[in-house]
């Protein structure tokens, strides 16, 4: 039998840094002659073949990890590992290690790992600096070896980069890169290229600062030209001498800004298209370049920010009408440029940037740019206005609330929005970059709030009164029939986005928006786009009436019965068909949050005017809950003694969980009642301790009624349509007999065998009769029996509910809105 305890897999490190599995084979130690010392043996468990064969040097640093695996390496770049099947056969190879290296088998590792770095400094102690070969046409090879050997260890590195420094190596290699060139000697033009993006990769400023000076960096470009890899040389040179301009929209007189500028490009330059894309173990190594940038674009800003003559010259051609219009567009991008740059400021001196281009005037610049005919110009422009936003969103507002005493006309977040609406741009890029500045400065979450003031309330109020209108235009105009007057892709997408934006308002700026779509009838034009072709529209306003929904405000609630603006949802749910995509499942997601939530006065609404064109709808369990929401408040308004039988109960037991009372609700919801036996009430554990003498009165009243309206149970009423509009009173056409049901009551249908299944509203007698039903009345309580009514709901617990519940009650006197009464009226 095979020996597992020596059965292991054998494992190389491979270049890109990942174990290959060599083979499956029983390892051995022995003494080989050829080896001169005790080694390790593999053999392959298929053919007896030799896998491995290493000699234990006693210098090796051998590591035992996770109790199975033994990890060493032969040379500089071959790692191996031993991979036990059995944590014996492990510690037993271990031991043989140890023994000859002579090291304690306790120990994990048998050597004292010391860093390469660490080795050299111990090794050259006592040696003299680092000697580099003498820069001569025949040693660049060798120079081009050391370079490349040094790299890997950062001791060497560092010991190269101060040799180099020191001897002032680098301009000595310039001057043969004009030697190789002029005798066009590509051999030394390779290693120079070699040896030049070695010394990048020292990652030493000094360095840097000898290679970027004026009489070195063409030359240091020069020979970043000749990648052996390439075979011709590429002309960044010719490209930066030549083609590269600099322009000079404002003349600069100070000669140190104007040199940093050039370099800074120089170097940019380097960096983004003459050094080859680096590695990721070179990435480290050229992080000095980047703050070489980094720095020198800080103090260009500095400059130009402390140059007032400067900056004063720039915003008064700006804004001067005589300028002519290439000058401008100069200018708008020369600006823009500057703002790119201060991102690189710190926090502090960015606020002391952005602070000099408001004293300087920056936002009535841009106002005026805006209010220019060059597209390029002004989306240029939009940028920048991009950046002041971003950086201090409540400058910008507090600008606009201060023109606004000047002329309504000309607001910069009017122009703003009128740029947002005009745009040409087939898929509205500029749109939707103008929507989100839009969006955040109407965000309250970055409005400040002072002793004296409060942004919030300030802003919002100038914004409803001097600028909604503009926003809402396209939609206003887009709506003003049945159906969408404009209903192609780029005008859907512009009303999407405006949507999107009023949706954020609804949800962040409670009254203000409140009042203006309460006001203006917006939901009722936002709802016309639910007839629109294109599904993405159809569910931004879809989105926009659940967000509404979502508040459970009655301002809107009333508003929306009133208006019976839940008939657009209802007629796209039906047209919609038997198809499951997201229209249907966001429009059944509507309705069952209005379940679930409970929102009493929508959900009798909706019973009371839909209930005929959603009862077919049984593949979803929301609006048969619906309608039995909807009983449980009718059966509550027609029993006032349940009021006084819920308080009796309710001092009679103790207090339960909410999550409880709702998983018990559910559970009633869910059973069917041929489950149940003959006769037996259904009710929740807790509530088995009740007195029956408290309930007998309300639960007989409820059967005595429940069976006249079995007995009522005679017509059938016609399944409902959509067709069309009877009257302006009537948002849904149904058949003849549903309309006299709606406007005259008469007694409904309700299938004994059905409990609980939904029917038209009853005639007054009946517990479903519209008339006489509190608006939001509490669930009532039912106890199921075989024979008839089905389920038990039970009471909350909490008195500042049911306090809560009888003011509203006592506030109600008057029946809810149906559309009997808006036919009166």
């Amino acid at each position: 039998m095979t020996d597992t305890r020596k059965r292991v897999k054998v494992y190389t490190l491979n270049e890109d840094r990942q174990w290959d599995d060599r083979g499956t084979g029983h390892v051995s130690s022995g003494y080989v002659e050829r080896l001169k010392g005790m080694s390790l043996l593999v053999r392959a468990e298929s053919d007896g073949s030799l896998l491995l064969e290493s000699k234990i040097n006693p210098n090796t640093a051998y590591q035992k990890q996770q109790d199975t695996l033994i990890v060493w390496s032969e040379a500089e770049n071959y790692d191996l590992a031993l991979s036990f099947q059995e944590k014996a056969g492990c510690d037993e190879i271990w031991e043989k290690i140890c023994q000859v290296q002579g090291k304690d088998p306790s120990m994990d590792i048998t050597q004292d790992l010391v860093d390469e770095s660490e080795e050299e400094r111990f090794d050259d102690m006592s040696s003299p600096g680092f000697e580099l070969p003498l820069c001569e046409l025949s040693r660049l090879e060798d120079v081009a070896e050391l370079v490349a050997s040094s790299l890997p260890s950062p001791f060497r590195r560092e010991k190269l980069a101060l040799a180099v420094e020191n001897e002032g190596y680098i301009k000595k290699l310039l001057e043969l890169f004009h030697v190789c060139e002029d005798l066009e000697n590509r051999e030394g033009l390779h290693h120079l290229y070699e040896i030049i993006k070695g010394i990048f990769l020292l990652n030493r400023t000094t360095l840097f600062e000898v290679m970027f000076s004026e009489e070195c960096i063409m030359d240091v470009i020069g020979c970043l030209e000749f990648d052996p890899a390439l075979p011709q040389p590429r002309r960044h040179r010719e490209f930066l001498t030549k083609t590269a301009k600099f322009k000079e929209v404002i003349p600069i007189s100070d000669p140190e800004l104007k040199q940093k500028i050039h370099q800074t490009y120089r170097v940019q330059y380097i960096q983004d298209m003459v050094l080859p894309t680096p590695s990721v173990f070179e990435e480290n190594m050229l992080s000095t370049l980047h703050s070489f940038i980094f720095f020198n674009k800080v103090e260009i800003v500095g400059m130009l920010q402390d140059d007032e003559k400067f900056l004063t010259d720039l915003f008064a051609q700006l804004t001067n009408e005589a300028t002519d219009d290439y000058k401008r567009h100069e200018l708008v991008n020369f600006l823009k440029e500057f703002c790119a740059f201060s991102q690189t400021l710190q926090p502090q001196n960015r606020d002391a940037f952005f602070k000099t281009l408001s004293n300087m005037g920056i936002l009535p610049a841009l106002e005026v740019i805006l209010g220019m005919e060059d597209v390029q110009v002004r989306c240029t422009a939009t940028d920048i206005f991009s950046y002041l936003v971003e950086y201090n969103p409540s400058m910008v507002r507090e600008f606009v609330m201060q023109e606004s005493q000047n002329d309504d006309d000309i607001l910069l977040i009017n122009l703003i929005m009128e740029h947002m609406i005009c745009d040409t741009d087939p898929e509205l890029g500029g749109a939707v970059q103008l929507m989100g500045l839009l969006r955040a400065l109407l965000d309250p979450e970055n409005m400040l709030a002072t002793a004296n003031k409060t942004e919030k309330t300030e802003f919002l109020s100038f914004f409803y009164k001097h600028c909604m209108h503009v926003l809402s235009a396209p939609l206003l105009a887009n709506t003003t029939d049945k159906k969408p007057s404009k209903d192609d892709f780029q005008s859907s997408q512009l009303l999407a986005l405006i949507l999107e934006l009023l949706t954020f308002c609804v949800e962040h700026h409670t009254y203000h928006i409140k009042n203006y779509i309460i006001n203006k009838d917006i939901l009722r034009r936002v709802l016309v786009l639910m007839d629109s072709q294109h599904a993405f529209l159809t569910l931004c306003a879809l989105r926009f009436m659940r967000k509404i929904i979502g508040l459970k405000d009655e301002f809107y609630n009333r508003y929306i019965m009133r208006n019976f603006l839940f008939e657009p949802v209802v007629k796209a749910f039906l047209n919609n068909g038997s198809r499951y995509n997201l229209m249907n499942s966001a429009i059944i997601e509507m309705f069952e949050y209005i379940r679930v939530e409970d929102v009493k006065s929508l959900t009798s609404h909706i019973i009371e005017n839909y209930w005929k064109a959603l009862e077919d709808v049984v593949y979803v369990q929301t609006f048969k809950g619906l309608k039995l929401r909807y009983e449980q408040q009718s059966e509550r308004q027609d029993n006032p003694k349940l009021d006084s039988t819920r308080s009796t109960i309710r001092n009679h037991r103790y207090r339960r969980d909410a999550r409880k009372l709702e998983d018990e609700e559910e559970m009633w919801f869910n059973t069917d009642k041929d489950d149940l036996e003959d006769g037996e009430a259904v009710v929740p554990p807790s509530d088995k301790m009740k007195s029956e003498e408290d309930l007998m009165d309300p639960i007989s009243k409820f059967m005595e009624r429940k069976k006249l309206k079995d007995c009522e149970d005679k017509e059938v009423l016609g399944k409902s349509n959509l067709s069309g509009r009877q009257s302006p009173s009537f948002k849904l056409s149904f058949s003849s007999t549903t309309l006299s049901s709606l406007t005259s009551p008469t007694p409904s249908s309700n299938h004994p065998e059905s409990p609980g299944s939904p029917g038209s509203p009853g005639s007054a007698e009946s517990p479903g009769s519209p008339g006489s039903r509190a608006n939001n009345s509490p669930p009532m309580a039912a106890i199921t029996t075989k024979g008839g009514l089905v389920g038990l709901v039970d009471y909350p617990d909490d008195d500042d509910d049911e306090e809560e519940e009888d003011d509203i009650e006592n506030k109600e006197e008057s029946p809810p809105l149906s559309k009997k009464s808006k036919v009166c009226s």
